[in-house]
């Protein structure tokens, strides 16, 4: 039998996407949003007038990392300040803010990955993003 599962639409990534250019745009940064599908595939990238290049490839990375690893990626950049260097060898680790996972009922549906910034601005608008998510899921 095979599973049923959820997953992003592209509607929904650039619902998500328009969340973070708003947060973005609200503070005056210049970002790259990348949102990645259950697969680690992207499946939608935004780059903001103005934003730094480089970020195309490290907002990319950045929700990869946090799909694969299940986690922000902040906890990554934690543990690495924390000591836990090893972490800089695991193959698509991006040990740096702005990657959160994205999780509906349990299952993972993809990640949204944010460069631009500094890492605490990266995050906050990673945010942005998974808190647009709680609220269409929610109705609200």
């Amino acid at each position: 039998m095979l599973a049923t599962k959820k997953c992003l639409t592209i509607d929904l990534a650039k619902r998500i996407a328009a969340a973070c250019h708003a947060e973005s745009v609200k503070n005056g940064w210049k970002m790259f949003i990348a949102i990645i599908d259950d697969g680690g595939n992207l499946m939608y990238l935004e780059r903001m007038d103005g934003a730094q290049l480089g970020s195309q490839f490290v907002s990319v990375e950045k929700g990869r990392s946090a799909l694969l690893f299940k986690r922000p990626t902040k906890a990554l950049e934690d543990a690495v300040a924390g000591g836990r260097v090893v972490l800089m060898k695991l193959a698509n680790a991006v040990p740096v803010e702005g990657g959160l996972p994205l999780v509906v009922d349990g299952e993972f549906v993809g990640a949204i990955g944010i460069s631009g910034g500094t890492s605490p601005q990266d995050g906050v608008v990673a945010q942005a993003g998974a808190d647009e998510l709680a609220r269409i899921l929610g109705g609200k």
